[in-house]
């Protein structure tokens, strides 16, 4: 399960799969809000993945603890970019603190679907509603920083809903995180980001 590597690096112009859902639940601001928003969608995501890591690694889970701490580490790589971009209006904001995660009766199954709502959320809601609004503004910074979490979301979900269809047949593929985007791909068989172009040799392992 992969993300095809394209001619020309994917953006909200060349790409097809951008459309907002029918009935959206995002609520839209302008660019400098929605940024603030995605920021504070991402820390909350963040903080949620790191106690289900804690969770699967106590019920034996090691694969797919390592997946969550990945995924989590993702979600920290779009929180830099969008404080960045935040900080070219207001060079004195800070990301806010990560939530606390209640983890009594938490379970690895409805985690990871947790998980994978969350990140269809992302890619097919929130995110493309926040390009829309970038591009209407001129704000290319912030419609690049977008489309490249939107397009890592996607996969995001599709590695979890994999992770939950095969729970009970793991392997032992390691996971590895695009510093650049926050692409996440399972096992060792590309060459470069198929959403930045990063080369192999950059991405993290877990």
């Amino acid at each position: 399960m992969t993300m095809k590597v394209r001619d020309v690096m994917p953006n909200a112009e060349n790409t097809t799969n951008f459309d907002i859902v029918p009935e959206s639940t995002t609520q839209v601001g302008n660019t400098l809000e929605n940024l603030k928003s995605a920021v504070n969608g991402e820390t909350g995501a963040s903080a949620k993945y790191a106690a289900f890591a804690r969770v699967a690694r106590e019920q034996g889970y090691e694969q797919i603890a390592r997946q969550f701490e990945a995924t989590g580490a993702a979600e920290q790589i779009h929180i830099k970019l969008e404080v960045a971009e935040i900080q070219k209006v207001e060079p004195d904001y800070t990301a806010p603190a990560a939530p606390q995660v209640d983890v009594d009766e938490l379970m690895t199954d409805t985690n990871l679907i947790s998980g994978a709502l969350g990140e269809i959320y992302e890619t097919s809601d929130m995110y493309p509603s926040f390009i829309k609004v970038a591009q209407e503004e001129g704000e290319a910074g912030a419609t690049l920083v977008f489309t490249r979490a939107k397009l890592a979301e996607s996969v995001h979900a599709e590695l979890y809903m994999d992770a939950y269809n095969n729970i009970d047949a793991p392997d032992d593929r390691a996971f590895y995180l695009c510093p650049v985007c926050g692409y996440i791909h399972k096992g060792d068989d590309f060459e470069k980001c198929p959403i930045c172009f990063a080369p192999k040799a950059i991405f993290q392992q877990f």
